[in-house]
């Protein structure tokens, strides 16, 4: 109890921006281009996020799943909220910020409502505020961590299944229907009818606390979308100064 009430100080304290990080496109064009089932990757601004950035070395410290209308209400996302837990929010709340669309490719309609349902259940989900009690250490001094340790270091929280974090929260979404993020990968061998010796890849799942969202940016799965060249881009209309 004790602990859950310093996650929830620290997730206040540490959701306050630090920095202005530009946009990376005109809130029209992302709105225009983002379709359902769409990851969009966030370039955070607090402190909370340079900690993600540090433990996962990349540029994204969030991410959130596109839903489109719902209930009335146009261009909303699912993401789970350091401080409010899962819950819904529009589009305009990152269209100020460094952002970037990954799109799952080869899904159906049908396999589209199915991840979306799932993140959508989950509305109302904790963040799991034990995470955020283990990543404040390296706010404080960011230690020299050997780089195959600092993935173990986002899954160290309660485990609780009604708990979650942004990447989290999306990897389970999409493990629904069996659509793959970043699996590992063994190669079998085998012999054929000719004795020719064969291989074959067998993608294993990878549990989802493990995932960060730059996974879905590194996925050779998804397709990174840049809304200034999916909408039509001429450089000759550029205006340079």
């Amino acid at each position: 109890m004790i602990r859950e009430r310093i996650g929830r100080w620290l997730a206040r304290k540490l959701s306050e921006p630090r920095y202005v990080s530009p946009a990376s496109c005109r809130p029209e064009l992302l709105s225009a281009t983002i379709r359902r089932g769409d990851v969009l990757l966030v370039e955070g601004v607090s402190r909370f996020s340079l900690a993600i950035k540090y433990l996962t070395q990349s540029t994204w410290s969030h991410a959130a799943l596109y839903v489109g209308d719902f209930e009335g209400q146009p261009d909303m996302l699912v993401e789970a909220d350091v401080q409010e837990g899962v819950r819904l929010v529009p589009l305009d709340s990152y269209t100020k910020l460094h952002t970037r669309i990954c799109r799952p490719m080869g899904l159906d309609e049908k396999e589209i409502d199915a991840i979306l349902g799932f993140s959508i259940d989950r509305l109302g989900h904790r963040y799991d505020l034990k995470n955020i009690v283990d990543l404040m250490r390296y706010l404080i001094q960011t230690p020299p961590v050997p780089n195959r340790w600092k993935r173990r270091m986002l899954a160290l929280g309660s485990g609780d299944p009604t708990q979650a974090i942004c990447s989290s929260l999306i990897a389970q979404s999409f493990q629904s229907v069996k659509y793959p993020i970043l699996p590992e990968v063994s190669v079998e061998k085998s012999m054929d009818p000719l004795f020719q010796e064969t291989y074959r890849e067998i993608l294993h799942i990878r549990h989802h606390s493990l995932f960060a969202p730059k996974d879905f940016d590194l996925s050779p799965y998804f397709e990174v979308i840049k809304p200034t060249l999916a909408t039509g881009f001429d450089p000759h209309q550029v205006n340079w100064g």
